[in-house]
């Protein structure tokens, strides 16, 4: 099962729930074994990293790492050496030294590189939630 797709399940199970439900208290009991579906689900996907974290080999246990440092050079790149190779490519035209038809260096997919990051972003924002919520780290070491 997709794990993003929870909340579209959620929406169909919802539209169906209220043909169906007529009473508060149906809709709630509905409500709340909803709710239960997807703590379950997001305590699999917890588990899931765990384990992965704990894996001995960099290729299991390290992607996310992994891709954390991609997107941080990728932004080093794009928004503080781009700008200063560019600013510096234009003098070397200037003085000779680099051709004027030579085309400066290429920029990112700036979509990608935001998806990547953004996604990066909601794994930290989720590791704050367990800090504080005082999850013990020193388990999934």
């Amino acid at each position: 099962m997709n794990p993003l797709a929870i909340g579209t399940i959620i929406e169909t199970v919802d539209r169906i729930a209220d043909d169906l439900i007529t009473t508060d208290k149906e809709r709630l009991e509905l409500a709340l074994k909803e709710q239960e579906l997807e703590v379950r689900l997001l305590e699999k996907i917890h588990e899931t990293n765990i384990e992965e974290a704990k894996h001995p080999s960099m290729f299991v246990a390290g992607w996310r790492p992994a891709i954390g440092w991609i997107g941080a050079i990728s932004l080093g790149y794009q928004f503080v050496l781009y700008p200063i190779l560019t600013w510096l490519w234009k003098i070397l035209q200037a003085k000779n030294i680099i051709p004027l038809d030579m085309a400066p260096p290429p920029t990112m997919e700036a979509d990608i590189l935001w998806t990547i990051v953004v996604g990066m972003i909601g794994i930290a924002g989720l590791r704050t939630y367990d800090k504080l919520k005082g999850v013990d780290t020193k388990k999934i070491r």
